[in-house]
């Protein structure tokens, strides 16, 4: 995007070139309690070309994955080439995440139906801004670009380069890391 980004400010991380610099799979506790999930750095795997982000059962606990950039980013486009998981109680997810103050942008893929994709955003810990949009795909079947160009005034979510859903207002002003998890949301 020519009119917001140089060559210097861009960031691609191409997996096909092996283990990107910058990025690290996390290894430690996990999504809290009522998860009953974990995230082990062997659970996020990079092989002929692909990250690959695994969720198994291990003893009575279940232990996702999790791959997240060291850095924090703040403003500007940002885009994920992904196929999530087709299975009921799990999320996979490409997002942004402050921790303190909490502010992140999500795009998400609730696993019982993946024809659709969820939007959302949080503002200083404030949710409630979930969005549905339904893709017309079933987006576990094949790859497809998802989206987001956050600004101070606005983010705007895409899907194969075309824009589906914008908000504006009160929106996130916290640089975060970029992140991608696989995770269940049932024990």
């Amino acid at each position: 995007i020519p009119d917001r980004w140089t060559t210097e400010e861009e960031k691609i991380v191409v997996f096909a070139e092996g283990e990107p610099e910058g990025f690290w799979a996390r290894n430690d506790r996990g999504n809290g309690g009522m998860f009953n999930c974990s995230f082990g750095k062997d659970n996020a795997n990079i092989t002929d070309g692909y990250l690959t982000l695994i969720l198994d059962k291990q003893n009575d606990r279940y232990v996702g994955a999790e791959y997240r950039t060291y850095h924090q980013y703040s403003y500007g486009f940002y885009s994920v080439s992904m196929k999530p998981a087709k299975c009921s109680g799990v999320i996979t997810s490409f997002f942004t995440y402050t921790g303190r103050p909490w502010d992140e942008i999500d795009i998400e893929f609730l696993g019982n139906d993946t024809t659709k994709v969820q939007f959302n955003y949080f503002v200083s810990g404030e949710g409630g801004h979930e969005y549905i949009y339904d893709l017309g795909f079933d987006a576990s079947e094949e790859f497809h670009e998802y989206a987001f160009d956050w600004q101070p005034d606005s983010i705007t979510w895409y899907v194969d380069g075309k824009a589906v859903y914008k908000v504006t207002g009160d929106m996130p002003k916290t640089a975060g890391n970029i992140m991608m998890n696989f995770w269940n949301v049932i024990k």
